[in-house]
């Protein structure tokens, strides 16, 4: 994905408060998690979070939970990879 953020500018949420994407309860996650359902750049939003290591709020439809378990699996798959 690099460094690029012009994505950002198609975004669901882009003229959202930010308040809706860094809830303070589960339910707000859920709010949060249906806006990006139907947002056409969530691949490139989860990417972003993940290679910058956000831990706060809710990216690409994933919560802080989801994105560390997401996470912790492709370092599995990484590790169970053989070696070349």
């Amino acid at each position: 994905m690099g460094t690029s953020t012009s994505w950002m500018a198609r975004a669901a949420c882009r003229d959202l408060p930010p308040e809706t994407f860094f809830p303070e309860d589960g339910g707000g996650v859920e709010a949060a998690r249906r806006i990006c359902a139907r947002c056409p750049v969530r691949e490139d939003c989860l990417e972003y979070a993940l290679s910058r290591h956000i831990a706060h709020g809710v990216w690409g439809g994933t919560s802080e939970r989801g994105r560390q378990r997401l996470q912790a699996a492709r370092r599995a798959a990484a590790e169970a990879q053989p070696a070349v």
